[in-house]
């Protein structure tokens, strides 16, 4: 069960569109769920001017989108930064558990955006990311979840972190 805030912020989100230009843009994606969010920020004085969001994915994905851009609008970079997942699903008055990890996806989208802002400003080439891909399972190894990298306890399909319902696979 979804919260009135969420359905609020599915329903009506706020902040969808693409900045052209933009100062920095954040992309991050989870394969297993499909949900795919990008992060367009606008900056003047260190202080986020404008910021969008296009994101293809479930009513959470989308709801938390919305609220982490109004979260993070008018904020500093300094104080962007600190926005965690926790804080953009309490900010929702909570996710169901096996929604938890798109609150996830949407501050590491932000978290993409600032840092891509901060390269541009420094100078620096444009990074491209880099695709870390995690066995799930093999055997004498320990387990990972594919998205957050974080290790599995043993005989878990629920990933601690981000509540990211994972299967194993033997060998």
């Amino acid at each position: 069960m979804y919260s009135k805030t969420v359905m609020d912020h599915f329903r009506s989100p706020r902040n969808v569109g693409i900045i052209e230009d933009p100062d920095g843009k954040g992309e991050v994606g989870n394969p297993l769920c499909g949900d795919m969010m990008t992060i367009f920020l606008k900056v003047k004085d260190d202080y986020i001017d404008d910021i969008k969001f296009q994101t293809f994915g479930c009513g959470a994905a989308i709801a938390v989108s919305s609220m982490l851009t109004e979260m993070a609008k008018g904020k500093s970079i300094d104080d962007a930064k600190k926005i965690t997942n926790k804080d953009v699903a309490e900010a929702l008055e909570g996710l169901p558990k096996n929604k938890l990890h798109c609150s996830n996806l949407g501050a590491d989208a932000l978290q993409v955006a600032i840092k891509d802002y901060e390269a541009k400003k420094a100078g620096q080439p444009k990074e491209e990311p880099l695709r870390k891909d995690l066995p799930m399972h093999k055997h004498g190894e320990a387990c990972y979840c594919p998205y957050c990298d974080t290790q599995l306890p043993e005989g878990e399909s629920t990933c601690p972190n981000c509540q990211l319902n994972v299967t194993t696979t033997g060998a």
